[in-house]
């Protein structure tokens, strides 16, 4: 059943991820797709392309590649939502435990005539148009059985893009690092949640992640306690203003006495 998966991983009353429903829009050309940036265990992209009302979804962990020379490997995981193709946000606990970032999106068009057969057969081609990724890719089976892929077929698979005016060298995850929703990096994202919540419940332990995790925790306090004053000299002044009668001049300072 659509979306069974994904609704057997997680506990909604903890996490903040949309619930699972199918959501039907027929089979147009021009359909949705998103690229999240999640920090969990490790840092992984998630490519989820909308089809039959939901996202078809793989982890790269290193990320799209421009580079037609370069083949990144993806792990066909759980179908999601087409509602989790706006989220981002933070995950506080249990499974995808971590920060989460829309990293791109836009639409995606089949290159093939049946995008079923094409998934069966293991090579879908496809055009991108998002605000980072685009131009022609294709997705390849390599096998290796394993769950969670639509149909219990093989999860991995394989990114690659293809030549053409979009293709070059240019490390496009180094290049454009940010959200294309809210324009801020990790520390923003966790910024509007509690960090306190990472000091005893932290999804990367240890490692490059880890480090990187803790980094971004610092980052996000900091940026929080500068939010945090700012708010307060602003309610002080706002204060200070409707305290102050209409027209009235601004006290003067006293010179100190000599």
């Amino acid at each position: 059943m659509a979306l069974e998966e994904y609704r057997r991983k997680r506990d909604f009353t903890k996490s903040p991820e949309p619930p699972p429903k199918v959501r039907k829009t027929g089979r147009r050309q021009a359909r949705f797709f998103c690229v999240h940036k999640h920090l969990a265990s490790r840092l992984h992209y998630d490519l989820r392309l909308e089809h039959d009302g939901v996202l078809l979804s793989w982890a790269v962990p290193k990320g799209p590649s421009l580079d037609p020379t370069v083949k990144r490997l993806a792990m066909r995981v759980e179908d999601h939502p087409l509602d989790y193709g706006e989220f981002e946000g933070v995950i506080p606990e249990g499974y995808g435990a971590g920060i989460v970032m829309l990293w791109d999106k836009g639409t995606w068009t089949p290159e093939v005539d049946d995008v079923d057969q094409a998934l069966e057969k293991g090579d879908l081609k496809f055009t991108l148009d998002g605000s980072k990724l685009k131009g022609s890719w294709v997705l390849v089976r390599t096998g290796g059985r394993g769950a969670g892929a639509r149909g219990g077929g093989d999860r991995s698979w394989l990114l690659i893009k293809h030549r053409d005016e979009w293709a070059g060298d240019l490390d496009i995850t180094e290049f454009a690092p940010r959200s294309v929703k809210s324009g801020g990096d990790f520390e923003d994202i966790l910024a509007e949640d509690s960090p306190e919540v990472w000091r005893s419940n932290r999804p990367a332990r240890s490692g490059e992640a880890g480090a990187m995790l803790a980094a971004i925790i610092d980052r996000a306090a900091t940026l929080k306690a500068a939010r945090a004053a700012a708010k307060k000299v602003a309610t002080r002044d706002a204060a200070a203003g409707a305290a102050r009668p209409v027209g009235a001049p601004k006290a003067r300072k006293r010179a100190p006495r000599r």
